[in-house]
């Protein structure tokens, strides 16, 4: 089935723009990234927004919800398995406001950031390697 491209990419066409990202990824990161879900909703849920003490639903593209590895124990019981959520409808708006990107660019950036939480990363940390609103 094709895209039709006079309608905005749906939930699965994001999906598949976040594994190509994972499929890219460097020897290092790839084994990690293997064991963390990949769910694309439309939204982030109110609760979640709520969290950020944000009302816009727009605000939020992305959301890594899990143990970091730097802070996972053998003692941990397993539950839920770690997962990066992506927002669809706020992509889809950062990638049509900005104009300037292409849509898999926006994803992979989204995707890997999240992943970096994942990898134990702040945000500060990952800010000092990849400067991406510059």
């Amino acid at each position: 089935m094709t895209q039709d491209h006079r309608l905005p990419p749906d939930l699965a066409a994001i999906e598949r723009l976040a594994e190509t990202a994972r499929a890219s990824l460097p020897a290092p990161f790839a084994q990690a990234a293997r064991d963390v879900a990949i769910q694309v909703v439309d939204f982030a849920p109110d609760h979640v927004l709520r969290e950020f003490e944000d009302t816009d639903p727009f605000a939020l593209t992305g959301l890594y919800d899990g143990i970091p590895l730097t802070e996972k124990s053998s003692f941990d019981q397993p539950g839920a398995p770690d997962t990066i959520w992506l927002f669809r409808r706020p992509i889809l708006d950062e990638w049509c406001d900005r104009g300037d990107i292409e849509l898999s660019d926006l994803v992979t950036h989204i995707y890997v950031h999240e992943l970096a939480h994942h990898l134990g990363w702040s945000d500060d940390d990952i800010a000092s390697i990849d400067r991406w609103w510059e």
